[in-house]
């Protein structure tokens, strides 16, 4: 029996999760009349680039300008806009920025990031968010928004 795996596997296509996640982006940020300007969508296909967490440096030193380059200030606000739409996520521990696997639904933030090969999943355990709420309210917390970063080995690495 095959083990259950969040991490895609390495055969994957991943010209197909930037194909699928772009397509989203696009239909979402239409039908909310936000604008996917081709800047704010460069950063979203490098964001999309791999399953790895990028820096917004990282994501400025990839972005194809031609004879003129893009300032830091301008992939933050690309960025903050991305995470307004709920198309990125931001993992705190690694000052980076990762595509999100459920843009257009109210969901956590919940991931696995794998020290290895630096890969992150994306988890959406409704029992772990309402079990984080109930703890928090029994406290006299006001929780405002939950991100949980799980650090440990994939099965990919686990394996080798």
């Amino acid at each position: 029996m095959k083990q259950e795996t969040a991490f895609p596997a390495q055969s994957h296509d991943h010209g197909a999760c930037v194909d699928d996640a772009m397509e989203t982006a696009e239909a979402l940020c239409a039908e909310r009349g936000a604008r996917l300007t081709p800047l704010r969508r460069e950063v979203l296909e490098i964001v999309w680039s791999s399953h790895r967490p990028i820096g917004a440096y990282d994501i400025l030193q990839r972005m194809d300008r031609g004879s003129r380059k893009a300032a830091p200030p301008t992939v933050y606000r690309a960025l903050d806009f991305l995470i307004e739409q709920g198309l990125v996520h931001r993992i705190e521990s690694m000052n980076a920025y990762l595509g999100c696997n459920h843009p257009g639904r109210s969901h956590s933030g919940q991931f696995l990031i794998c020290r290895e090969c630096g890969e992150v999943a994306e988890l959406d355990d409704q029992e772990l968010r309402d079990s984080l709420r109930r703890k928090a309210e029994r406290l006299g917390f006001e929780l405002q928004s939950q991100t949980v970063e799980l650090v440990g080995f994939c099965a990919n690495c686990r394996g080798s």
